[in-house]
């Protein structure tokens, strides 16, 4: 029996995520697809069929965890190969151990962790140990899996797609590391469902992330004796990015931009060109403020003249061209036509609210009917299957869904009735309305 040294960390200085590994499939969070009763992986598994595969998913979503599980499951011995640290020489001390517990009947569950890290040659030294049996090979990446395994090694693996994890799943992960003796179990951790959630939403289907998380805001909450609270200042802190601060040339540089951009935006070209006067004199870049004002061209014009954006970036290519003091009637000339354009701020506003639902649901899945299938293992996953081709029909439209179904419904873009966007909002209108009676004949037609 291995004895503990002095130099060895104690179980509370473990990381929480370690010290809660599931240890068998009942703890393991998510992947329902793949797990759940009757599904192909937990058949394999049950029966001890399991054979070489490739477990592609993002982070902390099980992918060690689960090849540990495996490997307990259908009783092989486990070597844990890292493909950043390891070379040919290591795969082959490996591949001569396998070989050795193969002639005594043993098996070996090698998992390679980032396999998309090793190179041809690398890769190409498993084969022979895979096609003898000699190894059961499980390999774990991140990439795409058809780009970055080789293709003889990869037709001899099946490829599993392992999902980030719900928040409900990481609300039940969190919760049992709070009730769990291995986690936070042998104290009293107060902390509200709303927080909980919290912190699922913060790790975005990563598990590692959400303990890391858990572990962080409860070793910094309030104490009191044997009770530990967690407050909401404390967990906003743990979760919140800080933003970077920039303040290159002090507060009157960004009063005059913002003077300069309040002047176009109320259509006000007098006021418009003495803010820009004032910040040329004072030896302002014109290149700065050219980019300023391509930014304003779609911001505050956006369709309702999308000449405004060909006419700021021309200006700014101008003003690269011949510099000062010359490009000053350019930009004269490009603060003028952007006062006096209708104005719309239908993009801007639409980004904003796209902005937001793609902040809080990063992990929403492409929808399979719209993903590229270039290679034969995306094609058998159903990648691009029931693409429609718009050019194919004769109006040129489709009732396909591009939109994850969770955002099914969503819209952004609500055009004005200014300038050239009144023909937008129209066809706009048009595209809508026949979708709409189309979606219903289909239904219908079902």
């Amino acid at each position: 029996m291995r004895q503990q040294t002095l130099f060895e960390a104690a179980p509370q200085d473990v990381p929480l995520a370690t010290r809660m590994r599931p240890r068998d499939l009942n703890e393991f969070a998510g992947q329902q697809h793949l797990l759940g009763e009757g599904k192909i992986l937990r058949q394999l598994i049950d029966q001890d069929r399991v054979s070489s595969m490739i477990f592609w998913g993002p982070p902390g979503v099980g992918k060690t965890t689960l090849a540990r599980i495996i490997a307990a499951r259908t009783k092989a011995n486990f070597i844990n190969f890292s493909a950043v640290t390891s070379g040919i020489k290591e795969i082959r001390e490996v591949m001569r151990e396998a070989e050795d517990n193969h002639r005594m009947g043993e098996r070996t569950l090698l998992f390679v962790d980032e396999i998309h890290r090793f190179n041809k040659a690398q890769q190409d030294a498993f084969l022979p140990f895979v096609e003898k049996g000699s190894i059961v090979l499980i390999g774990a990446t991140t990439e795409n899996p058809s780009f970055e395994v080789n293709a003889a090694l990869l037709s001899r693996c099946k490829v599993f797609v392992l999902n980030g994890l719900t928040e409900d799943d990481l609300c039940g992960l969190l919760r049992r590391a709070i009730d769990d003796p291995r986690g936070f179990g042998n104290q009293t951790v107060h902390i509200t469902d709303e927080m909980v959630r919290m912190v699922a939403a913060f790790a975005n289907g990563d598990a590692r992330t959400a303990l890391g998380t858990l572990e962080m805001v409860v070793l910094n909450g309030q104490r009191d004796g044997d009770v530990t609270t967690v407050t909401m200042e404390t967990l906003e802190q743990c979760i919140t990015k800080k933003s970077l601060l920039y303040d290159k040339k002090g507060e009157e540089h960004y009063n005059i931009i913002s003077a300069l951009h309040k002047s176009m935006r109320n259509s006000d070209p007098d006021a418009a060109i003495y803010w820009l006067a004032r910040m040329l004199e004072a030896g302002e870049d014109p290149l700065y403020v050219a980019r300023r004002l391509i930014r304003f061209a779609s911001e505050d014009i956006g369709m309702a003249d999308s000449r405004a954006l060909e006419i700021a970036t021309a200006a700014y290519q101008a003003c690269h061209f011949i510099g000062m003091p010359e490009c000053n009637v350019t930009l004269t000339h490009c603060v003028v036509y952007l006062s006096l354009a209708p104005k719309s701020n239908a993009l801007y506003v639409a980004y904003g609210q796209a902005q937001k639902d793609a902040q809080k649901m990063l992990a929403e899945p492409v929808p399979l009917i719209i993903r590229n299938a270039p290679t034969k293992l995306m094609k058998e996953l159903k990648y691009g299957e029931g693409y429609e081709y718009a050019h194919n029909v004769e109006d040129k439209l489709t009732t396909m869904q591009c939109l994850p179904d969770s955002l099914k419904d969503r819209k952004y873009y609500h055009p004005t009735g200014e300038g050239s966007e009144a023909r937008v909002r129209e066809r706009l209108r048009q595209i809508e309305a026949w979708k709409a009676e189309h979606r219903a004949m289909e239904k219908k037609g079902k």
